[in-house]
């Protein structure tokens, strides 16, 4: 079975559509065995494939093939996450949530404080 590179994420519910994985495999975030590729590229069982997204890098093994999209569970039987990405990311979800415990966003202004930043405003 032969089965294109933007196709195949497509089926493994890496991306949404087909043209997303496209443009993700145009822009370079998307490389095989560490090389740039184009969405036509074809997949092979047990090739390297790095993905970049919001919460860093994701490297998995290609299991098998498939150009139909399936449930998530049977998807997920299409590839496995390296060992050293899942720790790698694992790292970095705990250092962002720790960033966000140590520095908490400010909340809205309540009424009360914002008629108090409109007085103080008017006053200058």
């Amino acid at each position: 079975m032969v089965v294109r590179i933007d196709k195949w994420l497509w089926a493994a519910r890496f991306y949404k559509t087909r043209s997303m994985a496209k443009d993700a495999i145009n822009s370079g975030h998307v490389k095989i065995n560490e090389e740039k590729i184009k969405p036509s590229r074809k997949v092979e069982i047990n090739q390297l494939i790095s993905i970049k997204h919001s919460l860093g890098e994701k490297i998995i093994v290609v299991l098998a093939l498939s150009s139909k999209r399936k449930g998530a569970s049977e998807a997920q039987g299409l590839y496995s996450e390296t060992d050293t990405s899942q720790k790698n990311r694992q790292e970095l979800i705990t250092e962002v949530k720790m960033s966000l415990l140590s520095n908490p966003i400010a909340a809205k202004p309540s009424k009360k404080q914002r008629r108090q930043i409109h007085q103080f405003l008017q006053i200058r």
